[in-house]
């Protein structure tokens, strides 16, 4: 019982990383975007 619920934590938490760092690289992606746009027409 114990290594099922350990297995699903580290499961849990994996799929909680992978949406953070999915997230944060789209934002980052969006922000260098909007700088290079900026800096194109300016």
């Amino acid at each position: 019982m114990e290594k099922k619920d350990w297995k699903t934590w580290f499961r849990r938490l994996g799929l909680a990383g992978f949406v953070f760092f999915l997230a944060k690289g789209l934002l980052w992606l969006a922000v260098l975007f909007g700088l290079l746009k900026v800096g194109c027409t300016g």
